[in-house]
């Protein structure tokens, strides 16, 4: 229970005041919009996306070691943040 609450809240922290959230917030704007329309298809991309990342982790991880894959991630972040800054 305690892996998917750190799921839950890694992804959370991870979505507030992102793209994908400002899009949303953009969509939900416009009065002639439901927000339920707008809820339920924000939520529906997320669902899928986060699907395609659950089948590709699961092939990912049955090819390279859970270790391995951790190191290249924290890189990666790494790697994108110095790049966030420095490039303007």
């Amino acid at each position: 229970m305690r892996t998917y609450a750190v799921v839950f809240l890694s992804v959370l922290l991870a979505e507030l005041g992102d793209k994908t959230q400002l899009a949303t917030l953009f969509f939900a704007t416009n009065p002639a919009v439901s927000r339920v329309g707008v809820f339920l298809a924000a939520a529906g991309a997320l669902a899928v996306s986060s699907l395609a990342a659950v089948l590709v982790g699961a092939q990912l991880g049955a090819w390279v070691a859970p270790a391995h894959l951790k190191m290249i991630a924290g890189l990666a972040f790494l790697a994108i943040g110095a790049w966030m800054l420095l490039v303007r």
